[in-house]
C-alpha cells in the first residue's frame, strides 16, 4: 500500500494511492486508515514529503563501500546526527544550493517512517513500529562537512532533507535496491543487505536514545557513488518497490 500526504487547493490531507486515483483517509495513517469518500486523480494534487516527523535521525557510514570512498572509519555503533524539520522538503521540490557551500552532493537513502511510539524497543520487535519505507535524499555540503567538527551545520539547510514521493508498507528492508541518478546517470547503486547495522537494529538503537514518534523519519545511510550536483541539475532517488523521488537543484536567492 502507497500512503500518501498532499494538498488540494488549501487543504492539506492524507491518502492512500491506487494506480493513478487517490482516496483521501481521516485524519493521519498513525491511527489506522479510515477512507472518506473523496477521491481524486493524481495530477489533480499536489504531492507532499508524506509525513511531518517531529525529527530525522540519519546513520552515517551505514554502508561499507561509503565508509571506504569517504576515508572513514567503520563506526562500532550506529553513527546517529539528525536533520531538523527546516530541512523538509517533497517531491520535486527545489533543493537550495547554499552560497555558504562550494560543493553540495546527493545522498540516496533508504527512508523508515515511524507508526507508533517507540522507547527502549528490542531489536525483534522493531518492524512493528514501522508505517512504511520512503526515499531519502539526505543533502550534505560535503565541503563544510569536512570542515567541521559535527555535521550540523553541512546537512540541515532548508531543502536538505527530501523524502517521498510517499510511503510504501510492503517492502523487505533487508533486501531492497537503492539507486541515484543524476540528470539520467545512475550514480549510486546499492542494497540495504549491505548495510553494516540493520533496520532492526538501527531503529532498536536510536529507540534506547531518544523516544521516536509517529512519522519521525530515519534515513539509513547511503551506499557508494555519493557526488556533487549543481544549479540546474536533476537528482532522482529510486527504490522499488516505492517509486522514484525527484528534486531539483536550484540557486539561492
Amino acid at each position: 500500500m502507497k500512503i500518501i500526504r498532499f494538498a488540494i487547493g488549501n487543504k492539506i490531507k492524507y491518502g492512500t494511492l491506487e494506480g493513478k486515483s487517490v482516496y483521501a483517509i481521516k485524519g493521519n495513517p498513525f491511527g489506522g486508515l479510515q477512507h472518506t469518500d473523496e477521491m481524486y486523480h493524481l495530477d489533480r494534487v499536489k504531492l507532499l514529503a508524506p509525513s511531518e516527523p517531529t525529527k530525522i535521525v540519519c546513520l552515517g557510514l551505514n554502508y561499507q563501500a561509503h565508509a571506504d570512498e569517504a576515508n572513514f572509519t567503520v563506526p562500532k555503533n550506529p553513527l546517529i546526527f539528525l536533520k531538523p524539520p527546516s530541512a523538509i522538503i517533497g517531491p520535486d521540490d527545489g533543493i537550495i544550493y547554499p552560497l555558504m557551500s562550494k560543493r553540495v552532493d546527493f545522498e540516496g537513502e533508504l527512508g523508515v517512517v515511524i507508526k507508533k511510539k517507540a522507547s527502549h524497543i528490542n531489536e525483534s520487535e522493531s518492524l512493528d513500529y514501522v508505517l512504511g519505507y520512503t526515499c531519502f535524499n539526505d543533502v550534505t555540503a560535503r565541503d563544510l562537512q569536512s570542515a567541521d567538527v559535527q555535521w550540523t551545520r553541512a546537512k540541515g539547510f532548508d531543502t536538505f532533507a527530501s523524502f517521498g514521493p510517499w510511503i510504501e508498507t510492503e517492502l523487505d528492508p533487508e533486501n531492497t535496491p537503492v539507486q541515484t541518478y543524476l540528470n539520467g546517470t545512475l550514480k549510486q547503486m546499492g542494497n540495504t543487505s549491505q548495510m553494516i547495522f540493520s533496520v532492526k537494529n538501527v531503529i532498536s538503537f536510536i529507540s534506547q536514545v531518544m523516544t521516536l514518534m509517529p512519522g519521525d523519519v530515519i534515513a539509513t545511510g547511503t551506499p557508494s557513488g555519493i557526488g556533487p550536483m549543481q544549479p540546474g541539475d536533476v537528482v532522482e532517488i529510486k527504490i522499488d518497490p516505492i517509486g522514484v523521488l525527484r528534486n531539483w537543484v536550484i540557486k539561492a536567492a
